[in-house]
């Protein structure tokens, strides 16, 4: 168990018998061992407060504020806040993508899994969508179930991170909402296809009812194929995914959020099919353009040993004749970042986390 502060946290104690770093086969039986309904809620002040005390020698958080995008728009409810980040998963970090400018105490998972929580106890989403996730069980749905966020997560069927010694199993999509705002109507875990063949790259779609207005809206989270040279593949990944949200959307009757990291740039096929689908979606970071018009010029930025990476490749998009953005995270600065890149001792990922508030548009009869 993990050390918090000067001895093991009481947060943590209760879940001693899942934090591991073992093997699949070890893995699922500590899956059997725990029921997380049964574990006490917690104050997410509390968890801030022990994560806060573990990276105390650690550079403190970076300072990013949110940019009002309203035009006017009065809205009659709380809006609602979606997180989307690529948390970058463990067994990647240590064993595989080779980040040559990061120390490797800068990547212990005992200090990592705080700056990640702490990232998201400082932004208090109301859905959460994250992809690399291999800590799924032993993290994050022991301690996010515990603050009142209901836990869905799909792994990859042929997950890279099996292939790491001592990895803690597979990663996948994950996907977590706050049960006092919202109603589980429907969810669905999607094995993605391209040419027809099913692929290693999965999303989860989730309509919910927002419990404030009564309204219905679709969440959907997912992350494709990386690497140059698959921009194709991408492409029939985006089109598998968009048939299915049509789908499940009614031919976009209930509005739509869709997170991911898509490795893809804005000027590859598969945008452009989410920019023209007939679900009209619109991607939110673009409106913290000067003309709204524009992507952001990196979410992710690395180096490894083929040199410096700097792409835009993580977006939230929305229905954008149904919801309403009101707000958008700013990104990190190239200065706050510094030259060494993602991820740091400063920030746990290679990608940035990305912020949105949303409301509903007041005429639930405008469509398209």
């Amino acid at each position: 168990v993990c050390s918090m502060g000067n001895s093991t946290s009481r947060l943590y104690s209760a879940l001693a018998k899942t934090l591991s770093s073992s093997a699949v086969s070890q893995h699922q039986n500590c899956l059997e061992q725990v029921d997380v309904a049964q574990l006490d809620p917690i104050d997410p002040k509390d968890l801030l407060e022990e994560c806060q005390l573990v990276l105390q020698k650690r550079p403190p958080r970076f300072q990013r504020d949110f940019v009002d995008l309203k035009k006017n728009a009065a809205s009659n409810h709380r809006p609602i806040r979606v997180m989307q980040w690529n948390i970058l998963a463990q067994a990647l970090g240590e064993g595989k993508d080779n980040f040559v400018q990061c120390p490797m105490e800068a990547l212990k998972w005992e200090e990592r899994k705080c700056l990640i929580l702490e990232e998201i106890l400082a932004y208090k989403p109301d859905i959460l969508c994250l992809q690399e996730v291999d800590h799924y069980f032993d993290t994050f749905e022991p301690l996010l179930s515990r603050l009142g966020y209901q836990c869905t997560f799909f792994p990859k069927p042929w997950s890279p991170c099996l292939d790491v010694e001592q990895n803690n199993g597979p990663d996948g999509c994950a996907l977590f909402f706050l049960k006092d705002r919202f109603e589980l109507v429907n969810s669905a875990n999607i094995r993605l296809t391209a040419m027809k063949l099913k692929t290693n790259q999965v999303a989860i779609a989730q309509t919910l009812k927002c419990n404030e207005t009564g309204r219905l809206f679709c969440i959907a989270v997912t992350h494709l194929k990386a690497r140059t040279g698959w921009e194709r593949f991408r492409s029939a990944q985006g089109c598998d995914l968009l048939q299915n949200l049509k789908s499940i959307t009614q031919g976009a009757k209930i509005p739509l959020i869709v997170c991911g990291d898509f490795n893809a740039e804005p000027t590859e096929e598969v945008y452009r099919e989410f920019s023209n689908s007939s679900l009209n979606l619109n991607s939110a970071y673009k409106l913290l353009s000067p003309d709204g018009q524009s992507e952001p010029p990196y979410t992710t930025w690395k180096i490894r040993p083929s040199g410096e990476c700097r792409h835009t490749l993580d977006y939230i998009w929305y229905s954008q004749h149904a919801l309403n953005v009101n707000s958008a995270l700013g990104l990190l600065t190239e200065e706050q970042i510094g030259p060494n890149r993602l991820p740091s001792f400063h920030y746990p990922s290679d990608h940035l986390s990305l912020v949105c508030d949303f409301s509903f548009n007041q005429d639930p009869d405008r469509l398209l």
